[in-house]
């Protein structure tokens, strides 16, 4: 009798979900049309929309929630892998280099998609005032996580591509939106990971900073030593934050960008392999090919080859979900 009842109540908040999840998908397609991206009217708002499955693609995953309204999505951190889909949004807290791709999406069933991007001041002036009550952050979370997709989050969801057909209430009534869905992200055990990194002082906060200095500077020589000073941490200490977080060392955090950012210049710049390998920071051509293969599963030109081939599974946008 307890598990029927539990059903039974359980049962109105599916169906509600189901409902606002058909809801999300009917206005994602409305607005985006054929496109298979579209950046809205709404700051930091991307809908995409794919219809058949893609290739693995390396990409850099920005602060951002992603909430899909049909199909399902790949993305693989250091090797520990991330399936979202209509019922499990993504929430990433940092920059990081994946490799992504949509593994079920079709004509008559698009990937339909909700990517929001989270700005790191609002989410710290939300904490400051208001007394968000949230699970403890796991000691060893990375920086990556996938949650339930709630009724209650895609209300707002909706709520706010709804905007899109009313633009004259978009500078009001966008942030508003924007900072229920944090709240709600906030609130549940996901959000935890994003509340330590937007806390000041927090160790997460310090070792966040250090990968933003990596991420903007990859082509530079970089010394832990100096790396450790710049988050205020000692090197043993700033190696175990910092592979909690990207599920990598500072070194393979680097090595990963910089493969990511020389595959990117070969197959759009058209730069050859030795071209991409020095501006991304590599002294060595011989150095770079074995990496990049080791990395990628073939040499550079080929794997650009192969990419660039007829029968290829189309590629991801290289800057977003």
């Amino acid at each position: 009798m307890k598990v029927k009842n539990i059903n039974k109540s359980a049962t109105p908040s599916l169906a509600r979900a189901r409902e606002l999840r058909t809801e999300l998908a009917r206005k994602i397609a409305s607005f985006i049309g054929s496109a298979e991206k579209l950046i809205t009217d709404i700051p930091g708002l991307v809908l995409s929309r794919r219809t058949a499955p893609t290739a693995p693609t390396s990409v850099a995953y920005e602060p951002s929630l992603a909430v899909v309204a049909q199909g399902r999505k790949r993305a693989n951190l250091g090797g520990t892998t991330f399936i979202f889909d209509e019922s499990r949004y993504l929430l990433t807290s940092l920059n990081l280099p994946v490799v992504c791709n949509v593994i079920e999406a079709s004509e008559d069933v698009p990937y339909l998609c909700f990517v929001l991007k989270l700005e790191m001041p609002v989410v710290r002036e939300l904490l400051s005032r208001e007394e968000i009550q949230s699970a403890e952050p796991r000691s060893d979370g990375p920086a990556m996580a996938t949650g339930e997709t709630t009724a209650d989050l895609l209300d707002a969801c909706c709520r706010l591509v709804d905007l899109l057909g009313t633009p004259q209430h978009i500078p009001f009534l966008s942030e508003l939106i924007q900072r229920e869905i944090i709240y709600r992200i906030l609130r549940g055990p996901e959000g935890a990971r994003l509340r330590a990194i937007a806390t000041l002082g927090d160790q997460s906060q310090r070792t966040a900073k250090a990968i933003a200095w990596v991420r903007a500077n990859y082509a530079k020589p970089l010394r832990v030593e100096d790396l450790a000073k710049i988050a205020g941490m000692g090197v043993s200490t700033l190696h175990r934050h910092f592979r909690a977080l990207t599920a990598m060392s500072p070194l393979q955090y680097q090595k990963q960008l910089r493969l990511h950012a020389a595959r990117e210049r070969m197959l759009i710049d058209g730069l050859d392999a030795a071209s991409a390998a020095f501006e991304v920071g590599y002294e060595s051509a011989t150095q770079f090919n074995r990496e990049y293969s080791r990395f990628f599963g073939q040499p550079p030109m080929r794997d650009i080859r192969t990419l660039r081939s007829p029968g290829a599974l189309p590629l991801e946008s290289v800057s977003n979900q």
